[in-house]
């Protein structure tokens, strides 16, 4: 039986380009208003987000097993899933007590995912898409996990692109069979 690699998925910059102009949605995506944890107040507006209804297709297609990786955490099942098409995913549990933090005040100046991510995923293969992170962050994956593992940066004005699917596809493929 062959093991596929996990696809750790955050929702801010791949899913959600949040940092595109705020008042032109990128082709192909749908506004959203939401109030997860953290909007709930009457007096706040709801929270923006443009989700892309083909992505949930697209990474079901990928030869990849999906997880959350995001600050959203469940509330990604509940928020973001239903309007991609995705189903019920599981997610990085993350530490509160270091989530999230400054980027210099995580050991050896790493995004504060990274080392969740490292002991979560315990050595199988992984591909993570974030617009977070950067090369103090593969160095660290790539000295403290067991197995292979891609870091592919998403342009948070962007999302996700064509190229990304076929990156991850492409090192998917290039994975030798367990």
């Amino acid at each position: 039986m062959t093991t596929r690699p996990l696809l750790l998925i955050d929702v801010d910059g791949p899913l959600n380009p949040y940092a595109a102009k705020p008042h032109r949605r990128p082709d192909g995506y749908q506004t959203h208003r939401m109030r997860p944890t953290g909007w709930e107040q009457p007096w706040q507006k709801p929270l923006r987000v443009w989700l892309n209804p083909t992505h949930g297709l697209a990474l079901q297609a990928l030869s990849f097993d999906l997880v959350w990786c995001t600050t959203w955490a469940d509330e990604a099942n509940e928020w973001i899933a239903p309007h991609i098409g995705l189903p019920s995913l599981p997610i990085v549990p993350w530490d509160t007590a270091t989530a999230p933090g400054p980027r210099h005040a995580q050991p050896g100046g790493t995004f504060w995912k990274t080392q969740h991510v490292v002991k979560w995923a315990a050595g199988r293969p992984f591909a993570w898409i974030d617009d977070d992170f950067d090369d103090t962050d593969r160095e660290f994956v790539a000295a403290h996990h067991d197995g292979p593992a891609l870091l592919h940066f998403v342009n948070p004005r962007l999302g996700l692109l064509d190229g990304d699917f076929e990156a991850l596809t492409k090192w998917a493929a290039a994975l030798p069979a367990v």
